[in-house]
């Protein structure tokens, strides 16, 4: 097996403006479950940065306030410590919609004047297309005097409220406001890779090319133009130090980069024609589908994006998915409601269609049975690739909005039985089978040292054992609680009664123009390719 046969190739990245490699060998990916993981990682990382070395960070929504560690320090302090130290401290942040739209303006706005009066430099980027965001969640380390201590960190966390909860799922003390069924302070299920080698210098381009865009920061947001000039907000960014060469090779992971950025005016000049690697990676990894797709993700909604499943399941009559989701949209008000249940159930409903018996899909619980939202965004198919990043499956995160993600092919061979689950010669590899090993164990209250994986390495024997254990779980709910509760988390997800019709014709529109837009050129979407 060699990468290609897996990763994208230069003419199928489909941007030649692009000056990233296509994808770089000799990584070590590590993946960090949960918040708390994440966040206390990332402190002690930023906290032994030294005067010039670098912290370059993208982020959807920053809380200026939130803790990396439950006696802190807050997100802004770290930062701001680092710079005054005298690291070279750049960011961008989402300026986000208003707040009154239960977006984030505000808070962002804080953690860039935090850190800024420290001296760094963190500005607020609308260039986006019209209702689009920047989703992508990247922190870039680089030590120019000690390159084999470079690291980054990818994947689905921001730097907000919410987030630093544990694999208990006690959820985090500084909560964002979801809806009530998650309680007063949710529980959060997500995912970032801690990153070392070639590929650091890699998305430390990625940082780069953002920073340089000469377009106006504000121009899609007239208010925001006229107020950020009334208070001299700072709206240039200031010049990058050279970029340091790639750090050293350390370990047998190939990588591969994919982002989403939509076709906007003015231009992205490192994406004239957007970029839609992450959709492009997601087929021509799902073409080699044999076996088992493993998904994480809280937005499993786009008829369009469930096809590409569906067509790999069609095509394999052996293949089966299991699906992991939040038992409830974050947000359940009146008006966004209906839309975000439109979506789901037509994706469902296709792929429930192309593999009757084949699709599992689950939703989580901590022991408390209180609902955990799960915002992870992981797919391993096959045992053998696997990606971690920002994005959803939906058509804003595969076309509209900014997005980030990274999949990993390793070299190393899992040697356990079986050993090439998909029958084609690729072979189970070590970083993506324990990647779907670790997050099973936890959701069936299994060994987390591995001690009770045998019916979960082969698909077909893992796909009947979450079933059963799910199946378990509900039955006691079912039987009003008598007895001990089951082991695990997981239970079968049960979509609620279909809307209405005079609710749909409402929310499909509504679903389309603003939840879900596609913004792929009008020829892509009529050909239905990315």
């Amino acid at each position: 097996m060699v990468p290609h046969e897996w990763l994208l190739s230069a003419a199928e990245r489909g941007n030649p403006r692009s000056e990233l490699p296509v994808w770089t060998s000799g990584n070590l990916a590590e993946p960090l479950i949960h918040g708390a993981a994440y966040f206390d990682r990332l402190a002690r990382e930023v906290e032994a940065l030294e005067p010039g070395d670098h912290l370059f960070f993208f982020d959807w929504r920053g809380d200026p306030d939130e803790r990396m560690r439950p006696d802190g320090p807050p997100v802004c302090r770290l930062f701001a410590r680092a710079a005054r130290r005298g690291a070279v401290v750049k960011g961008l942040i989402w300026r986000s919609h208003l707040d009154v739209l239960t977006f984030s303006e505000e808070e962002n706005r804080n953690l860039s004047e935090e850190v800024d009066d420290a001296g760094g430099q963190v500005l607020l980027d609308q260039r986006v297309r019209r209702g689009g965001s920047h989703h992508q969640k990247l922190v870039v380390l680089r030590h120019p005097r000690c390159p084999e201590r470079d690291i980054a960190f990818a994947g689905g966390i921001d730097l907000c409220h919410s987030r630093r909860d544990g694999a208990e799922h006690h959820g985090d003390p500084q909560a964002v406001r979801m809806s009530r069924r998650y309680g007063e302070r949710p529980p959060w299920h997500d995912s970032q890779l801690a990153l070392r080698g070639p590929v650091v210098g890699v998305l430390d381009g990625v940082f780069r090319e953002r920073w340089a865009d000469r377009a106006p920061l504000d121009s899609a947001r007239p208010l925001a133009y006229l107020r950020d000039r009334l208070f001299h907000a700072d709206l240039r960014p200031n010049p990058l130090p050279d970029q340091p060469p790639p750090p050293p090779a350390c370990g047998p992971h190939h990588i591969q980069v994919l982002r989403t950025y939509p076709r906007r005016r003015p231009r992205y000049p490192f994406a004239p024609a957007g970029e839609r690697t992450v959709a492009r990676g997601y087929l021509k990894a799902l073409r080699r589908a044999r076996r088992l797709i493993y998904l994480e993700n809280p937005f499993l909604w786009s008829s369009e994006v469930a096809d590409v499943f569906a067509r790999s399941l069609r095509a394999n009559p052996r293949l089966h998915m299991i699906a992991v989701m939040p038992r409830h949209p974050g947000n359940d008000s009146r008006l966004s409601l209906p839309p975000n249940l439109i979506g789901q159930e037509r994706a469902l409903s296709l792929l429930t269609r192309t593999a009757p018996g084949r699709l599992h899909v689950f939703d989580v619980e901590n022991h408390a049975g209180i609902p955990v939202y799960v915002h992870a965004k992981i797919c391993v198919v096959d045992d053998v690739w696997a990606t971690v990043g920002s994005d959803n499956l939906n058509l804003r995160s595969w076309t509209y909005d900014s997005e980030l993600s990274c999949a990993v092919v390793d070299d190393t061979r899992d040697r356990r039985d079986p050993v090439d689950p998909a029958g084609i010669g690729d072979g189970a590899r070590v970083f993506a089978r324990e990647l779907r090993l670790r997050l099973l164990r936890e959701h069936l209250d299994r060994d987390p040292d591995g001690g009770e994986d045998a019916d979960l390495l082969d698909p077909t024997d893992a796909v009947n054992a979450v079933t059963a254990a799910a199946d378990a779980l509900q039955r006691w709910y079912d039987g009003g609680q008598a007895g001990p509760r089951p082991p695990g988390r997981l239970r079968p997800y049960r979509p609620g009664p279909l809307l209405p019709w005079y609710t749909r014709a409402w929310a499909l529109p509504l679903y389309r123009l603003a939840y879900d837009p596609d913004g792929r050129p009008l020829a892509a979407r009529r050909a239905g390719t990315w």
